[in-house]
């Protein structure tokens, strides 16, 4: 019997017969990602803390400071406490970031991550998606019911806040937003570091410390190093009046914090894709 034979009686192909692998799709990748997030209590726990700290403290600040800003002695706008809360809301969303990346690597589970799928670009943008989803959702819904509670306190003294007053409707969505940048900024710093207290330290000192310090600096340089810094240009769409006159203007403040986000996930990416896991 000739090869050409044998070869048409008998099929020489090895995968006969073998379930064939397919390759998991972007959605596949996703909700594994969104599984992954919400299945660990830090998650929930962070979540919650967010919408008791954005919430509870505007409607606290509201409470205690309305029968002040209706005397007509204070200098401050009733806008720069109607979202007040969610200055403090940030570090839950930094912590959320950070623990998106970095608690993997601390349990080892990054391996089988990439394992299930190897091309880390489909990974990380579906961590992305899953934080930022998260944290727009959370933050946009903090800042709301913090308006809605602790505007009443305002509306009783009558000094009321409505939504169609210049620039509250966009600082409550601008709040959620500024989550969402947040939660990035964190998650890039933990991509470069892969250790959580590190990338926690890093991103809470630049926009708390760091942020606040170079104020400081002597000239028009540390004025515009202050309004640069991301916790500074970021903040602003956040909140209808700034407790701060010299920050940026709120879109264009997102504008550059965007920008400062954008370079830091590229950074990250470009070592993750290049680190052994």
């Amino acid at each position: 019997m000739t090869v050409t034979e044998f070869s048409s009686t008998v099929d020489l192909d090895p995968s006969r017969n073998v379930p064939g692998v397919r390759r998991p799709g972007f959605s596949s990748t996703l909700r594994a990602e969104w599984i992954k997030f919400w299945t660990v209590r830090s998650t929930m726990w962070s979540t919650v803390l967010l919408v008791v700290l954005g919430a509870g403290l505007t409607v606290l600040v509201c409470a205690t400071n309305a029968a002040w800003l209706a005397s007509g002695e204070a200098d401050e706008h009733p806008g720069s406490f109607i979202t007040f809360g969610m200055t403090f809301a940030q570090i839950t969303a930094i912590v959320l970031g950070t623990l998106a990346v970095t608690s993997e690597y601390g349990t080892g589970m990054i391996r089988a991550t990439l394992a299930a799928t190897p091309q880390r670009g489909a990974v990380l943008a579906a961590k992305a998606l899953v934080l930022t989803g998260t944290l727009f959702v959370a933050g946009t819904g903090t800042a709301f019911a913090g308006y809605v509670a602790g505007n009443r306190f305002f509306e009783n003294e009558g000094i009321g806040i409505a939504l169609s007053d210049e620039g509250v409707l966009r600082s409550m969505f601008g709040s959620g937003l500024y989550m969402a940048g947040l939660g990035l900024l964190a998650a890039g710093v933990g991509l470069l570091v892969r250790h959580t207290a590190a990338a926690l330290s890093t991103v809470l000192a630049l926009v708390f410390v760091v942020g606040t310090m170079v104020f400081l600096l002597p000239g028009a340089w540390g004025e515009w190093a202050g309004k640069l810094m991301p916790g500074n240009a970021g903040s602003s769409i956040a909140t209808p009046v700034s407790f701060n006159p010299n920050l940026l203007d709120p879109w264009v403040g997102f504008a550059v914090f965007a920008g400062e986000v954008a370079a830091v996930l590229l950074v990250g990416y470009l070592t993750f894709r290049r680190r052994d896991a």
